[in-house]
């Protein structure tokens, strides 16, 4: 049987490997990370995925703020909200919980953020320092999927991984760190030219298109790792259900590894979230991170 890659799982072990760092920073230079999540107005997956992020915020040691607005702030008081947050020395991660209303520029809600504070890793400078090389707050969810990657795979160095989707969430970023991993990257999306011969040749293959159950198993390269990150609601049998951008059934006869869903990616988000923090609190306080 093809390994199933335990996102769940991976995602625990690395928050309790989180909780130690914590209280190391706590212990050695009295530092305690602090993450500011702001969510505006009452998007109702907003306000289950805010409540997971400050509850694990708490249980790993790390001090967290909510700040919930309603959906007719204004641009302006949104603004004036980060860059209180920018200033303010004990907050060490800020996170603005997209989507946001439509009157808001998010582009420039996400640009006003601290690149050091910046714990999603969208701001432009972090972006581009991904791009060229240099230490950056990395985007959580393509963190993850290299860490589950090489938790299957071991080394990556010297692997072909094709990226399905170019999205900056995931696709672009995830693409920069596997070229730091030495892999060789095919990026494909909607325009690309015979698709399922593409990612047989991949022997890693992120799927981040959006699409349910795109990927069939004979797009796959036997034994090749897959990494879902696709989570779309359908509806099955009368149900709904959650299905990745792969069709499991098919993919898990053939893949060497694969990630479910739910289960696989999507518990990563967070932990690498916390992760993230850890990283930024240590830079601000000017020490070296511990070892997570």
């Amino acid at each position: 049987m093809p390994k199933i890659i335990d996102g769940k799982a991976f995602a625990a072990a690395l928050r309790i490997r989180i909780a130690k760092a914590v209280a190391e920073l706590k212990a050695q230079h009295n530092l305690t990370p602090g993450l500011a999540v702001v969510l505006v107005g009452e998007d109702p997956a907003s306000r289950v995925y805010v409540a997971n992020k400050a509850k694990q915020t708490v249980e790993v040691g790390m001090n967290s703020w909510e700040h919930k607005l309603p959906a007719d702030t204004s641009e302006a008081a949104l603004l004036e909200l980060v860059h209180q947050l920018n200033r303010d020395s004990s907050v060490h991660g800020i996170l603005v919980q997209m989507p946001l209303p439509k009157h808001i520029d998010s582009a420039k809600v996400l640009n006003a953020i601290d690149p050091a504070k910046d714990v999603d890793g969208f701001h432009v400078v972090n972006v581009g320092r991904l791009s060229t090389g240099q230490e950056a707050l990395t985007a959580c969810t393509p963190v993850g999927c290299v860490m589950l990657a090489k938790h299957a795979l071991g080394k990556l160095d010297g692997l072909e991984a094709v990226v399905i989707g170019r999205s900056n969430i995931v696709g672009k970023p995830v693409a920069q760190l596997l070229l730091a991993e030495n892999c060789t990257v095919t990026i494909a999306h909607s325009k690309s030219k015979d698709l399922p011969a593409i990612t047989r040749r991949a022997d890693l293959v992120i799927a981040a298109v959006g699409r349910p159950e795109m990927v069939k198993g004979d797009w796959l390269k036997p034994g090749a790792c897959v990494i879902d990150v696709g989570i779309n609601r359908i509806e099955r049998d009368g149900k709904k259900i959650l299905v990745g951008d792969c069709d499991f059934a098919s993919c898990v006869a053939v893949a060497g590894s694969i990630t479910p869903v739910p289960g696989g990616v999507g518990p990563m988000t967070i932990a690498c979230l916390l992760h993230n923090t850890v990283k930024a609190a240590a830079a601000i306080k000017g020490v070296k991170a511990p070892e997570m």
